[in-house]
């Protein structure tokens, strides 16, 4: 999955934009990709209803508009609307702007957050010596980026103080250059911790790694 988004000169960027962050701040920065936060059945679901109701539709249509209806059986409607169903599934797992269209902001919202708690637990991102720790945190899917900060973060930088570092991240994703959007948000983070006085001490090592870190999508009951 990883070569579809980055290539190996990207992550190399990656890994060497994170070390040179680093160099201004005692933020430890862990950036993590998904490809998606969750496969969203719900939406498949909902797309293949759209579908079979606009089959219905059209099948009532016929009936008020023209002689067609009677030439169709039970069997040949339940066939077409099944049909339609199957095919609205199918569409809507394949078209990402339509599953997110039928999956909802909130939901896409309360998923990737729940993904990027997993992220920040796997990967640790609390264990540092002074709680300074941070994800940047993509999922590709919903266009959305998270920042999560460890204690020694967020008691300095507001949530909000985020929003270059994510609008960045996210005009990459949308642009389908992720690794710009990325390697420029690093850039950016760094600056800012070191701002907000998140400043790097000579005993200070690097105690995360700077490499991306490549997720899995995780399935959710809806």
């Amino acid at each position: 999955m990883t070569r579809r988004f980055f290539s190996s000169e990207d992550l190399e960027k990656i890994s060497r934009a994170v070390k040179e962050a680093e160099k201004r701040t005692a933020g430890e920065i862990v950036p993590y990709f998904v490809e998606r936060s969750d496969t969203y059945d719900v939406a498949a679901w909902r797309g293949g209803a759209l579908f079979a109701s606009i089959a219905v539709v059209a099948i009532a249509l016929l009936h008020l508009l023209t002689e067609t209806w009677h030439g169709l059986g039970p069997l040949e409607i339940g066939i077409i609307i099944l049909g339609a169903l199957g095919l609205g599934v199918f569409i809507t797992h394949r078209v990402a702007p339509l599953k997110r269209l039928l999956a909802g902001n909130d939901l896409l919202e309360l998923r990737v957050a729940q993904r990027a708690a997993q992220a920040f637990i796997a990967e640790e991102v609390f264990k540092t010596r002074d709680r300074t720790g941070i994800l940047l945190f993509l999922s590709l899917l919903e266009h959305k980026v998270l920042v999560v900060g460890d204690s020694g973060i967020s008691a300095r930088v507001e949530q909000s103080e985020w929003r270059d570092v994510v609008e960045t991240i996210t005009r990459g994703i949308q642009t389908g250059k992720p690794a710009d959007g990325l390697i420029e948000a690093i850039r950016k983070c760094g600056i800012l911790l070191q701002k907000k006085g998140v400043r790097r001490h000579r005993a200070d090592r690097n105690e995360l790694g700077n490499k991306l870190r490549i997720g899995k999508t995780q399935r959710r009951k809806p």
